[in-house]
């Protein structure tokens, strides 16, 4: 008898913001300034470089750095261990940059959702949504 697992879900946002590529780069990838929209951090643009994020609501994430493409994309995973099944979450975010003619158009997709953790599947699809607020307004006072 085979056992199949029910797919896991995603979380994609995408918005434009009307900076250039290389603003919103450096928004994604300097430790300070992500710190600024998205939480405090470790990070080093190195693929293999294994960092944490830390969260308001006083938790770690474990990521390490999967794929860099300068100016275009960047992955990462975002894990959360926890004894509860139901918020251990194991995830890649994905953000991919696309010059347009206002700017640039941002996507991320948080991929690795179980069925079962709709709470986590929401919560990311409302914070990212906030996340993507606070970059705005950070690009916005940037050079």
């Amino acid at each position: 008898m085979t056992e199949t697992r029910p797919e896991a879900r995603s979380v994609t946002i995408e918005r434009e913001f009307a900076h250039p590529p290389a603003k919103l780069w450096r928004a994604l990838t300097q430790p300070r300034l992500v710190a600024d929209w998205l939480m405090q951090n470790d990070f080093a643009l190195a693929v293999g470089h294994k960092f944490n994020l830390s969260g308001d609501w006083g938790g770690t994430l474990d990521c390490e750095v999967l794929e860099i493409e300068p100016e275009a994309s960047l992955a990462y995973t975002w894990n959360h261990v926890h004894d509860d099944p139901q918020f251990d979450l194991r995830s890649t975010v994905t953000f991919t940059l696309t010059p347009t003619l206002a700017g640039t158009l941002l996507r991320v997709e948080q991929a690795g959702f179980r069925p079962e953790q709709s709470r986590a599947f929401g919560g990311a699809t409302w914070g990212w949504r906030q996340n993507f607020d606070k970059l705005d307004a950070l690009l916005g006072g940037m050079e």
